[in-house]
């Protein structure tokens, strides 16, 4: 068989060590021996003695998502073998979580993870149910992160002399130790319209990085 398809650009290439790597821009491909953790519905393909189960999250986790809406919908990945992972053709990347560090990250931007990392879903300081409901899983432990992203992302420095204001619709993550707040101000977009709605940004001080797509949600994006 030949062509393009086929090409050395297409064609996989067998892992060289246990973990996750990115295959391509829209796809990440992990070598699972032993366990793993995936958003449910995100395998794409896979070979080997491998075994998907939904991942229960227990009473507590059960009320969160009640509650929150956020909800990350797990499956366990166990086995020998190699899976393949993407979302509606999102960009992928990789985050190295070190040991003692946590990094912050909208659900709906989670694509697999390592075993060794725990979550948690958590408010959003300074927004409350009141301030809009954000809520954002907070991964902490050591190991890797697969994130998808709708194109490429903005990952802005924050400094103490210069916080960022950040669309709550745009906001991937964050890292830790980042102070966060809501700050009400008129739309530009509704100003435009000749509304006179409000935009809501999220407001980052301190030291470290926050990471922001490109774009605002849309409503057929709007997938947890």
């Amino acid at each position: 068989m030949k062509g393009d398809l086929f090409s050395s650009q297409h064609v996989v290439r067998p892992a060289v060590e246990p973990g996750m790597s990115v295959e391509n821009a829209k796809c990440i491909k992990y070598a699972v021996s032993g366990e793993m953790y995936a958003r449910q519905g995100a395998m794409v393909a896979y070979r080997g003695d491998l075994r998907f189960e939904r991942k229960g999250q227990g009473v507590g986790g059960m009320l969160k998502r009640a509650v929150t809406g956020e909800g990350l919908p797990l499956m366990a990945v166990r086995g020998q073998g190699e899976a393949w992972f993407a979302h509606e053709a999102q960009n992928c990347f990789i985050v190295e979580v070190e040991a003692g560090d946590q990094f912050t990250v909208n659900g709906r931007n989670v694509l697999c993870f390592d075993a060794s990392l725990s979550y948690d879903i958590k408010t959003v300081k300074g927004s409350g149910i009141a301030g809009g409901g954000l809520f954002n899983s907070v991964f902490s432990g050591q190991g890797r992160l697969g994130l998808v992203c709708d194109g490429n992302p903005l990952v802005i420095p924050v400094s103490a002399q210069a916080p960022v204001y950040v669309d709550t619709d745009a906001v991937v993550g964050w890292t830790a130790h980042l102070e966060t707040s809501l700050h009400r101000s008129q739309s530009i977009g509704s100003m435009l319209r000749g509304g006179s709605g409000e935009a809501v940004q999220l407001i980052l001080r301190g030291e470290g990085y926050v990471v922001v797509r490109p774009s605002e949600l849309t409503p057929q994006k709007d997938q947890h």
